[in-house]
């Protein structure tokens, strides 16, 4: 997931919500402490969307994932695949069709029947996507693996995958795809394939996004009425006083949710997040701070450390400062940057110095690659060789958020600043806020020359990073290989996995050849819980569920 993936914000969202904006604090009993059947948890920034096919952004998907259920999902605490709305699947003899049994017995929020043609219906919404549903700022998951469209209104846009879904019978649904991919049936624990009620969706209109590519505005079952099937449901979004409740469903069918209720509080500042963990008025948070780790755990608050199955990057824009296609500037920018003194000053114990764009727990990886070791002599030298010796460059940075790979973006800049204007290059800083003017900014145009940025990873597939960023092209890098392009396309459809390893372990060598932006760092970012608080498992996909969550006695 991107977890922290860079697309256009929501429009406004405060004047839809406030129709349905319930009090958080009543919820709670009045201010401060907890009830034991509530738990507050603290966000470093507000949800985009509340309809995950929209979503990208890590906050908008970690409420998904309280509300809606996908076929497959992550097992708990790690990447494979397992059960979820359905309970087995298999391919066809070609690799192209996938039937999978569903379980029975299961309902919707909204009291209607969770079955085969649903899930139909859900497929089908999105795949004849029409108008500004066909944006990458809408449906950018779907673009990303799945493609195109049953009719691409876009030219750039590839074919679908997808190709049609089938409900046998009421617990039997098959669908069926274009080619062999490594993406299924892997993708589909995406919150973005999260079900969805068909009468919800019709009911109000869920598929009716307006306005325009600047300004998206999103339909009311997107802000107001999202419904699915998971433990808890939806049941306010007080945007003025950022906070998000959930409630237990009472009526689900698995085993239920040990809260009441889930509220999720956005607190943007990590200082402040500390201070209300230790005051009481929140039970938990994320992105904890480097330096806070070992405190915390010393004041007896329950710290987890995910395993760093994410990637910081600097994306250099070819399409920006035209001095940026050549590529012996970008090996200058590379050899300019001290990502070792990142890693030790400014990110927690356990990160490392990335050398491809995955960690070296996923495979494919590959450590014979070309390396970009910290020269500032050398860089200077390959811009005098470049002709830009007097390069100037605007350097974009996101303000008021945090990510499991970036704890505090202001001070990342700083260090990578100084770098690059100790090796003669002038730096414009840009900071925005994070959503919607940094992710906006960064993923569209050509106005960005460097800027910094990440991911976490959505399932345990090399092709799920590097071919996301890289596998055609995109206005974050600006560039067009076809010769990169092709070669992913081979491995993206090469059914042999260990085939399809050494292709991974070949386009990391290509890629740090041709080097679109520089791989910085993988963090292991920590989730902290109050004292009392118990249940939850650390995800390496940030797929942290609350049904589990409970307050010891």
């Amino acid at each position: 997931m991107r977890a922290s993936r860079p697309k256009a914000a929501i429009a406004a969202v405060a004047a839809a919500a406030l129709a349905v904006a319930g009090c958080a604090e009543s919820d709670r009993g009045g201010s401060g402490g907890s009830s034991k059947d509530t738990l507050v948890f603290g966000v470093a920034g507000d949800p985009k969307v509340l309809d995950p096919s929209f979503a990208s952004d890590g906050e908008s998907l970690r409420v998904a994932r309280q509300v809606f259920e996908t076929l497959v999902r992550p097992e708990d605490g790690g990447t494979k695949v397992s059960p979820g709305l359905a309970e087995s699947w298999e391919p066809d003899a070609a690799g192209t069709t996938w039937t999978f049994k569903l379980r029975s017995g299961v309902k919707f929020h909204d009291g209607t029947d969770f079955n085969a043609e649903a899930v139909c219906v859900n497929f089908n919404r999105w795949y004849n996507a029409k108008g500004l549903m066909q944006s990458p700022d809408v449906t950018a998951y779907w673009q990303d693996v799945m493609g195109g469209f049953a009719a691409n209104e876009d030219d750039t846009l590839p074919p679908s995958l997808f190709k049609s879904c089938t409900a046998t019978d009421a617990t039997t649904v098959a669908l069926a795809f274009t080619r062999v991919s490594s993406k299924i049936p892997a993708a589909l624990m995406l919150p973005s394939f999260g079900i969805h009620s068909p009468k919800a969706l019709q009911e109000y209109d869920a598929s009716n996004v307006s306005g325009s590519a600047d300004d998206i505005k999103y339909p009311v079952y997107a802000i107001e009425h999202p419904t699915g099937t998971g433990p808890f449901k939806f049941k306010s979004w007080d945007v003025p006083n950022k906070t998000l409740t959930l409630e237990r469903n009472e009526d689900y069918w698995g085993e239920k949710a040990k809260l009441k209720s889930l509220i999720f509080k956005t607190i943007s500042d990590e200082n402040a997040r500390k201070q209300e963990l230790r005051s009481g008025g929140i039970q938990g948070y994320d992105l904890v701070g480097p330096a806070d780790v070992e405190p915390l755990k010393n004041e007896g608050f329950n710290v987890l450390t995910r395993p760093a199955f994410n990637i910081l990057y600097l994306a250099i824009n070819q399409k920006g400062n035209p001095k940026l296609a050549d590529l012996k500037v970008r090996q200058a920018i590379a050899h300019a940057i001290n990502r070792q003194a990142l890693v030790d000053s400014k990110l927690p114990p356990g990160a490392q110095v990335a050398v491809n764009f995955f960690p070296d727990t996923v495979e494919g990886w590959n450590g014979d690659v070309t390396k970009y070791e910290y020269d500032v002599d050398k860089a200077k030298a390959l811009l005098a060789e470049a002709g830009a010796s007097n390069l100037t460059l605007r350097f974009h940075y996101p303000t008021e958020v945090t990510r499991p790979y970036m704890p505090n973006p202001k001070d990342l800049f700083e260090l990578l600043s100084a770098d690059l204007q100790a090796a003669g290059i002038k730096i414009e800083a840009i900071p925005l806020k994070w959503s919607p003017d940094f992710l906006n900014a960064t993923t569209s145009g050509n106005k960005h020359d460097l800027h910094f940025l990440g991911w976490t990873g959505d399932y345990g597939d090399g092709y799920n990073f590097i071919g996301t960023f890289f596998d055609r092209q995109k206005d974050e890098w600006g560039f067009n290989n076809p010769a990169l392009f092709e070669k992913f396309k081979q491995a993206d459809t090469t059914p042999d996995p260990a085939a399809r390893v050494a292709l991974y372990k070949e386009l990391n060598a290509d890629i740090m050849d041709f080097l679109p932006g520089v791989p910085i760092s993988h963090s292991p970012p920590a989730i902290v819980f109050g004292k009392d608080v118990t249940g939850v498992k650390a995800s390496p996909l940030t797929d942290e569920r609350f049904s589990t969550a409970e307050f010891k006695s």
